[in-house]
């Protein structure tokens, strides 16, 4: 089961002035990063990639290594 309070999230300042949205699950390992889109609110675009996240999670847990 994901817990949501593990997944820890990073908003990045790039040199040229672009932001990256990462977020991460130290237990798995696994981490997701995507470049923001400066037209659209960092609210909308930080729950739909987690959304995503948690659903990469979800999968990684059934899938036997």
């Amino acid at each position: 089961m994901v817990d949501r309070s593990n997944i820890q999230v990073e908003l990045i300042k790039l040199v040229g002035g672009e932001r990256l949205l990462r977020l991460t699950e130290p237990l798995s390992g696994l981490a997701l990063e995507k470049k923001l889109d400066p037209q659209k609110p960092v609210v909308s675009q930080k729950k739909n990639l987690l959304g995503v996240f948690e659903a990469a999670l979800a999968r990684a847990e059934l899938t036997p290594a």
